[in-house]
């Protein structure tokens, strides 16, 4: 099962990579075209702008582990191990509802969106925001994961300094 996660990770850092290095060369060509030829291209600050919405969600969803956020943990790092274990249980379960209940509105939203295209490249917008569903849904699973480990009385928690249990 870690090899299959380790695999599918990987392609998801490379999808990230890419977005990263389709960004980067539309800025590198929006910068030579305003500044050396004096000939402004309208796309580049558009797909610039959606390419960096969809690497922030989908960097987000896959390619951050839990020790990569940040996080407000000042009650919970002074806890017992009791205390941390029921203090995740309650923020997990309280990150699942509010992702769920949040669901139904915001693909309502994304599919409300085809109807609109992004202003000089034309892209429908639901194709634009549809990241933010994915992200979502892996918000969800990973949160539900977690849970499991929890409820399950398994390490769901890497100490200071290791990788990731989760």
């Amino acid at each position: 099962m870690r090899a299959v996660l380790g695999f599918l990770k990987a392609r998801a850092e490379n999808v990230a990579v890419a977005l990263m290095t389709a960004m980067f060369a539309t800025f590198i060509l929006q910068i030579g075209s305003r500044y050396v030829f004096n000939a402004p291209l309208g796309w580049t600050l558009e797909l610039c702008l959606t390419l960096w919405l969809w690497v922030v969600f989908w960097g987000a969803a896959f390619c951050l582990d839990d020790r990569d956020h940040v996080k407000f943990d000042l009650f919970y790092a002074s806890g017992g191990a009791r205390a941390r274990r029921v203090m995740a249980a309650v923020s997990a379960v309280a990150i699942i509802a509010g992702f769920v209940a949040a669901l139904p509105a915001t693909v309502d939203y994304i599919t409300f969106y085809k109807i609109k295209k992004s202003t000089v490249m034309r892209i429908r917008l639901d194709v634009v925001f549809s990241v933010y569903a994915v992200f979502a849904l892996a918000v969800i699973a990973h949160y539900a994961w977690r849970l499991w480990l929890i409820v399950r009385g398994r390490r769901f928690e890497a100490p200071a300094g290791e990788a990731d249990a989760t």
